[in-house]
């Protein structure tokens, strides 16, 4: 059974269909020769096939995943070659040949800030790509255990703390663009930390900081989740964070919907991750929440269509504002989306 008729398998109706929805986080690829991943393609017709599946999305943002470097000049300019891609694909969708919806209408791109202020022209190339550019993410997942893969970034164990780093980070500031944040949940404070030290940078908590739930974590969800709740508690104070809910159903978190015969159900994943998103919103604010997709990696486990269905059960009792923040507004404030558009 192919990847298509193993998510066909759970139909659902679309709830609330006509809210309007920004999606905040998503990838493309096309990964024609990249070892081990050979055949792996996310791009304009596989988003438009799941942005189309019933829900309103309006617009969407996209964010790194090391898609359509430059292959020649500076290495640490080849980055810029992601931007102009995507680029290219927020163009199409702006000149309204695909409807209303306005994809990548922000941009998420990488620069690599342990160059320190060094990486200040790199930002500024970013920006001369794309009226779109918002920011950047430099991933900075770490763990000890050969079972879990650190990010793609190849960080340091506390990149974070690191001094080259936080002079890159500063970089940032200067030009009024936003920090995604990607890490895995024992480096939380580390980000929390991070945040007190640029409480004027706006900075995007991805995932809920990737509670883990493999290699040496298998068992211990209980014990992880209670930490988490600590630690997300104080990130929270941080005003200028925002936090992305989402992003859990990877193979990585251990819910394992990815092994089962049938793709998870909305009710499974409210039922499975559900307090992970309640304690969020509940911490940070639903004008600080934005639901997001992490669209194509969660499709290991369910489809858009579905994945929408749970978010808007989880918050069915929350006030029309609130979804709206939650849906739409706290992304598009987030990213400067002038409205969403």
């Amino acid at each position: 059974m192919d990847k298509g008729e193993w998510l066909n398998q759970v139909q659902e109706d679309i709830l609330e269909p006509e809210r309007p929805i920004c999606d905040p986080h998503h990838h493309l690829w096309d990964h024609l020769n990249v070892p081990g991943l050979k055949g792996s393609r996310y791009l304009v017709d596989e988003l438009l096939a799941d942005i189309g599946s019933g829900h309103n999305v309006v617009s969407t943002v996209f964010v790194e995943c090391a898609a359509m470097y430059r292959a020649d000049g500076p290495e640490a300019l080849k980055p810029v070659g992601e931007t102009e891609f995507v680029n290219g694909v927020a163009a199409m969708f702006a000149s309204g040949s695909y409807g209303e919806v306005r994809a990548c209408a922000g941009i998420v791109s990488f620069a690599d800030l342990t160059l320190g202020a060094e990486v200040g022209s790199i930002l500024d190339a970013h920006i001369a790509a794309s009226r779109r550019f918002r920011g950047i993410r430099h991933a900075s997942g770490w763990d000890a255990s050969d079972a879990v893969r650190n990010s793609h970034t190849n960080p340091t164990q506390h990149l974070l703390g690191e001094a080259a780093f936080r002079k890159g980070f500063a970089e940032l500031g200067k030009r009024g663009l936003s920090f995604d944040a990607w890490l895995y949940h024992p480096q939380i404070p580390e980000l929390t930390g991070l945040a007190r030290a640029f409480p004027d940078t706006t900075i995007i908590f991805d995932h809920f900081g990737g509670p883990l739930g493999i290699g040496p974590y298998v068992g211990k969800r209980e014990e992880i989740y209670q930490q988490w709740r600590k630690d997300v508690a104080a990130l929270a104070q941080c005003e200028n964070v925002y936090a992305k809910i989402g992003g859990i159903q990877m193979p990585i978190n251990g819910f394992g919907f990815h092994k089962r015969e049938r793709p998870a159900t909305s009710d499974a994943i409210a039922a499975a991750a559900g307090r992970y998103y309640r304690h969020a919103i509940d911490c940070f604010g639903a004008e600080r929440c934005m639901f997001e997709s992490n669209f194509p990696v969660d499709k290991a486990s369910c489809s858009y269509a579905v994945l929408w269905n749970a978010f808007k059960k989880l918050v069915a009792d929350a006030s029309e504002a609130e979804k709206s923040w939650l849906f739409h507004d706290a992304a598009a404030t987030a990213y400067r989306l002038n409205g969403g558009t």
